[in-house]
């Protein structure tokens, strides 16, 4: 039973999985063959001018003196309190009869008898889902030491065939049963204490203690007299951020679907353009790193070899699964 429930629930959680990858942690919908890295999109800025505080509004403050006056008065030095006397309480010896052991019942198991029988069951169903591949160059989710920028994961679309798996059940042949016995309560004598006359609270107020003092008397409140210095300002110029410096999911060109043809036209054009990059059909570090300078100079995604990479070059981003 413990596996049979362990096995369904697997089935669950991967069934769970295959819908929840249309969730916005993951690309678009989209053909087997094709694949998406998440790239950071550059930042765009201006200049912007404002007006700033310069030196901030002031004021300086004249206080006229408050004015006092000497009189007697009667002040509490101890406040009213209560005291609490406490007449203990009385107390007597009693016996009497308590349950020792209380009436309980005794029951006892006949075990149920089972059998056993197998069944196929289905583990896994058949479901598409993203698997993470190697972008150009080997590059992958995260930094590889070449000096390239691995800025997101690469995912490709793929099947995944259902799976099934013997199980072995178990089920009942006969039910479980009881049989129950009364065992009657037994009693002992004690003796024990218990309140004659409760304890009992007597309240004594003692009144509150005053004295004779001099005091100091406000007269006149001290006043003040503000004069007010406004403020001055100076023009200032700052770099705005006006888009993108976020992730994005994007088309990319890779080991699942560029062939050394396609590579071979994208280092052309990389040359063309003026970048120093051997033309054989095979992606390497002279290719990456002119494939991020045409990018960073071009303000274009960096460390995928992107569909907008390709056609800012001038080339045809025509892949397997188109």
């Amino acid at each position: 039973m413990k596996k049979l429930l362990a096995l369904s629930v697997a089935s669950a959680a991967l069934t769970g999985m295959a819908y929840a990858q249309d969730s916005a942690d993951y690309p678009p919908d989209a053909d087997a063959g094709s694949c998406f890295a998440r790239v950071l999109i550059p930042e765009t800025t201006e200049i912007q001018t404002e007006q700033v505080v310069d030196r901030p509004e002031s004021s300086e403050i004249k206080v006229i003196p408050a004015e006092y006056e000497t009189t007697t008065e009667q002040v509490l030095v101890k406040e009213e309190s209560v005291k609490y006397n406490v007449i203990p309480a009385e107390y007597e010896t009693v016996t009497e009869q308590v349950v020792e052991t209380p009436e309980r019942t005794e029951t006892v198991v006949i075990p149920a008898e089972y059998e056993t029988y197998e069944e196929q069951v289905l583990v896994r169903p058949a479901y598409t889902t993203w698997k993470p591949g190697n972008g150009l160059f080997g590059r992958t989710a995260s930094a590889d030491g070449t000096g390239g920028v691995a800025t997101g994961e690469l995912l490709c679309r793929v099947e995944v065939p259902a799976q099934y798996d013997t199980v072995t059940r178990t089920r009942i042949k006969t039910a479980e049963r009881t049989e129950t016995n009364v065992i009657p309560a037994t009693y002992k004598t004690v003796t024990r204490q218990v309140v004659k006359t409760p304890a009992q609270v007597v309240e004594e107020k003692i009144p509150a203690v005053y004295d004779t003092v001099t005091v100091q008397k406000l007269v006149k409140a001290a006043t003040e007299e503000t004069v007010v210095i406004p403020a001055t300002y100076k023009t200032v110029e700052k770099r705005v951020v006006t888009g993108g410096g976020g992730l994005e999911w994007r088309q990319v060109l890779c080991d699942t679907n560029a062939s050394p043809a396609k590579i071979s036209e994208v280092q052309q054009a990389l040359s063309d353009k003026g970048y120093a990059v051997p033309v054989d059909g095979s992606f390497g570090p002279a290719t990456l790193k002119a494939m991020e300078d045409y990018q960073r100079a071009n303000g274009l995604p960096v460390g995928y070899l992107t569909v907008s990479t390709v056609e800012s070059l001038g080339v045809s981003p025509g892949y397997v699964g188109n």
